[in-house]
């Protein structure tokens, strides 16, 4: 059973999303708030397997809620929401920690895949969507993209196909694609892939491809 907290500062959102929940078998709706102060309160005494969480609300919005909950290091992971397909927000809150990010007006059997998923440990964004995301924010990273590779002692834990494996992900590749460019079996891109999020601390996929773009090892294309 994966548990869910809602957090959403509309009510007539939130009752859709309970009413969306305690249909689904799998899904347990164990709480909802209205402001990201207290998402960061009923995760830390819920520990919810998912936060579904919208990103604007008064107060503490959903981005520095994702950065408190993320900091207390639980086990709760954080699926984002937000009624633009390019919410300038999203990026800050996946740089915060967050595992996903979805659209509030996506059909509901592909907001419940998105929960399973990231409560599985996945991250909800398609390779192809996360670059689009990416790229769409270029202007806004803070970074200069046309310099050197950053120095970063993670980089520095991997080998070299490791690297190369990273790279792929911050092009936005699939593991079926990396394993055709590089001529490997998918099984053995999985587990280099595995081998990497844990060297370079990322939680999924987004944060790998986060940190490909702040090292400069990623390049919009």
């Amino acid at each position: 059973m994966i548990s869910v907290l809602v957090v959403d500062a509309q009510p007539l959102q939130r009752f859709g999303f309970r009413m969306l929940l305690e249909s689904t078998p799998d899904i347990k709706m164990v709480g909802e708030a209205e402001n990201g102060a207290e998402a960061v309160r009923w995760t830390t005494e819920l520990h919810p397997d998912v936060v579904l969480m919208d990103i604007r609300m008064p107060g503490v919005d959903g981005i520095e809620a994702t950065r408190r909950i993320v900091a207390a290091g639980g086990r709760s992971r954080i699926l984002l929401l937000t009624t633009f397909d390019v919410d300038r927000y999203a990026l800050a809150a996946l740089r915060a920690g967050a595992s996903g990010f979805l659209l509030k007006d996506i059909r509901p059997e592909e907001l419940l895949a998105g929960i399973r998923a990231v409560a599985a440990g996945e991250a909800v964004i398609a390779p192809a969507l996360t670059r689009r995301l990416l790229d769409a924010f270029t202007d806004r990273l803070g970074e200069d993209l046309c310099g050197t590779v950053r120095k970063d002692p993670r980089l520095d834990s991997l080998t070299g196909r490791e690297r190369e494996i990273l790279v792929a992900i911050g092009h936005g590749l699939t593991n079926g694609e990396i394993a055709q460019r590089f001529t490997l079996a998918e099984s053995t891109v999985k587990t280099h892939v595995g081998r990497v999020l844990a060297k370079i601390g990322a939680r999924d996929r987004i944060q790998a491809v986060i940190l490909a773009y702040d090292l400069r090892l990623t390049r919009p294309i």
